[in-house]
């Protein structure tokens, strides 16, 4: 079956020798929480510890309107997530985005194909002009992958968000097709 003709929900990204880039599906509530509660994780996104299973099957279950939510296989194992959910009104061509990689799998191009397929449905599915995200200054590999597609620093958030014991400067940064 190509990948025309597939139902859309099931219409997977994937790259010769990679992983898989699929949907997310309330089925995936039990590794995304696990990997949502890794150090190195929680270290490069807003959460707090201790994401329970329910609280991320009701996400999935649930998703924001507009929003794209991915999970990233490898050997029948969740290894990562992303999302993009595209704003609104006067904002229409806009979409922010967030992801992460399981901690033992960072460095393995997990992070790369995630992105390829959210840079992939913003620009040819949703004709989305500018994608933008939030990342902490001190989380150098996400800032040179982000840099890798296209995307460039706009400004530093200072004191963005508490995080373990301290407050941590972000970087806000967007990738806008011209």
């Amino acid at each position: 079956m190509d990948s025309e003709s597939q139902d859309p929900d099931e219409r997977q990204f994937r790259e010769p020798d990679a992983c898989e880039i699929r949907a997310a599906r309330p089925s995936d509530a039990e590794a995304v929480a696990l990997i949502a509660n890794l150090p190195g994780y929680r270290a490069g996104t807003l959460r707090l510890p201790f994401q329970s299973v329910e609280e991320t099957r009701q996400w999935l279950e649930k998703p924001a309107a507009d929003s794209i939510n991915l999970v990233a296989v490898l050997s029948g194992q969740v290894v990562g997530n992303a999302g993009m959910r595209r704003h609104s009104g006067r904002q229409i061509h806009t979409a922010h985005l967030g992801m992460g990689v399981h901690d033992e799998f960072t460095g393995r191009g997990i992070g790369s194909a995630l992105l390829a397929a959210l840079v992939d449905t913003a620009d040819n599915w949703l004709a989305i002009k500018r994608l933008e995200l939030t990342v902490y200054v001190d989380n150098g590999p996400a800032i040179r992958l982000y840099e890798k597609f296209g995307f460039e620093t706009e400004g530093r958030l200072r004191a963005f968000a508490f995080r373990n014991g301290e407050y941590v400067d972000a970087f806000t940064m967007a990738r806008v097709r011209m």
